[in-house]
């Protein structure tokens, strides 16, 4: 049930329940301080992608041949269908994708060793110094927000971003990349 503008709701409340779990730690918002948080998760998104759309740009790529290359670069061999898993997209988006990184010579793809029809991606020597050019400038703007907002508010960040993820997400992160 959607909530009244201005209305007071426990956060830890699902959708349809009044009251919290049992023990809960009770944090009530108003929907102008969500929204706020909206506002700061768009900025913050605009401007940490920004840093690597620019050297993207110039290569003629965008923002999901980044997110290719993050991913195939923290999972070294990763199959084309966990990839698919990762990004939640079309085959038909991925394929293009794809498709221009290993023409490019950013990423090989090889059949799996048991499993033929599988298709492994792994970066090249160039994938990597690419992905590396990308992440450094990712970095520093994570980097100094975490200066900023000082260490107790890193365990908070995590917290919060795992909270807006899905399950799938969570569970890949839980895992941990190879």
């Amino acid at each position: 049930m959607p909530d009244v503008k201005g209305e007071l709701r426990p956060l830890d409340t699902r959708p349809g329940e009044t009251r919290p779990a049992a023990g809960a730690g009770l944090l009530f918002l108003r929907e102008e301080e969500l929204r706020a948080a909206q506002d700061l998760l768009f900025f913050a998104y605009r401007d940490f992608t920004g840093a690597a759309d620019e050297v993207l740009a110039g290569l003629g790529m965008g923002r999901a041949h980044h997110r290719a290359l993050h991913f195939i670069g923290r999972n070294p061999a990763i199959p084309v269908s966990d990839l698919l898993a990762i990004l939640h997209i079309t085959k038909q988006s991925l394929a293009r994708v794809l498709t221009a990184l290993v023409e490019d010579g950013y990423v090989i793809q090889q059949q799996g060793q048991t499993d033929r029809r599988q298709r492994l991606l792994t970066l090249t020597a160039r994938g990597e110094a690419l992905e590396r050019q990308l992440f450094e400038r990712q970095r520093e703007r994570l980097a100094h927000a975490y200066r900023e907002a000082g260490a107790g508010a890193v365990d908070g960040f995590r917290r919060v971003m795992r909270g807006i993820m899905d399950g799938d997400a969570r569970q890949y992160l839980d895992r941990g990349s190879r």
